[in-house]
């Protein structure tokens, strides 16, 4: 592998000179490097560039690492994988793209993951984005997300996108079975001239199914953020959006979440709410011997861990 890919690795994979167990390594367009476990399985897509991950039922405490790095300009990175995780499975699954680009030319990585948990399989889903490289070519990260989840599957998935992106199209879409629970938790910083657009759309058609989405994101410079949920509760089911956002200098956020109750037992909440750093916030931290950029930077940082 390149110097580079391992750099980017190390931000967005837990990456430290290997991994242990099950891991697929994609670098500029091409497997860097691929290992299957006893219990998780991985081979190439038949029709389209990309893998097949198959967890068998009941694996325990394995994870597997499935990241992808672009250090290129002028490289459009394409990968679709699946991932078939069996019954009463309990894994981690890390991802995580890094895109570099230190010339004129444009770089993006364009990824499709499909998640199927089976019947009371449980997933913790890692992702980090982040863009690097001194280049003018723009730098971008696309992903779509599709999550089928059987009857009392859980699917929790940490997402973050910590800088360095010029832009981005997140696409999440859900259809989730009896007592299947999601949770997402997605955390967004922008600068400059970036751009950030966020789409979830979970259909809750199992009794007694949930889902639990949280945003939060910070806008600085002249950056500006789309938010889009739609949660349909088409069963007795509970739903959860929230989107909170900070706004810096000229950063601009439009959020905009959405309810469908389709079932009389559907009980359905949304919250959105964007600000500025309030001033005591500021001053208490100044008080501490910090100058008001270092304070800011503290707020940020742990409101975006939050």
């Amino acid at each position: 592998m390149e110097k580079t890919t391992e750099e980017l690795l190390a931000i967005v994979s837990e990456y430290s000179g290997k991994f242990t167990g099950a891991y697929n390594i994609r670098e500029n367009g091409t497997c860097a490097g691929r290992q299957s476990s006893e219990n998780i399985e991985l081979g190439n897509k038949e029709d389209a560039p990309g893998l097949v991950v198959k967890i068998k039922p009941y694996t325990k405490g394995e994870t597997v690492y499935i990241p992808a790095c672009v250090t290129k300009g002028g490289i459009e990175d394409i990968v679709y994988n699946d991932f078939f995780v069996g019954e009463g499975a309990d894994v981690i699954i890390v991802a995580g793209c890094g895109v570099h680009t230190d010339d004129g030319h444009d770089v993006r990585h364009h990824g499709i993951h499909r998640f199927i948990l089976d019947k009371g399989a449980r997933v913790l889903y890692k992702e980090k984005h982040v863009g690097k490289g001194a280049g003018q070519g723009a730098k971008r990260i696309d992903p779509v997300t599709e999550i089928i989840q059987g009857e009392d599957s859980y699917l929790e998935m940490d997402t973050i996108q910590i800088g360095g992106i010029d832009s981005t199209f997140r696409k999440t879409t859900g259809t989730l079975g009896k007592g299947a629970k999601l949770v997402i938790k997605e955390r967004i910083l922008t600068d400059g001239t970036q751009t950030a657009k966020t789409e979830f759309a979970i259909d809750l058609n199992g009794e007694d199914s949930g889902a639990d989405i949280v945003s939060r994101s910070v806008a600085r410079g002249n950056s500006y953020q789309e938010y889009h949920s739609k949660i349909s509760g088409n069963a007795r089911c509970t739903g959860h959006s929230e989107c909170d956002a900070i706004l810096a200098e000229n950063g601009k956020v439009n959020a905009a979440p959405e309810l469908f109750a389709g079932d009389l037992d559907a009980s359905l909440i949304h919250e959105a709410a964007i600000g500025k750093i309030a001033g005591e916030q500021i001053i208490k931290l100044r008080t501490l011997g910090l100058t008001e950029e270092e304070a800011e930077r503290r707020i940020i940082e742990g409101f975006l861990k939050g």
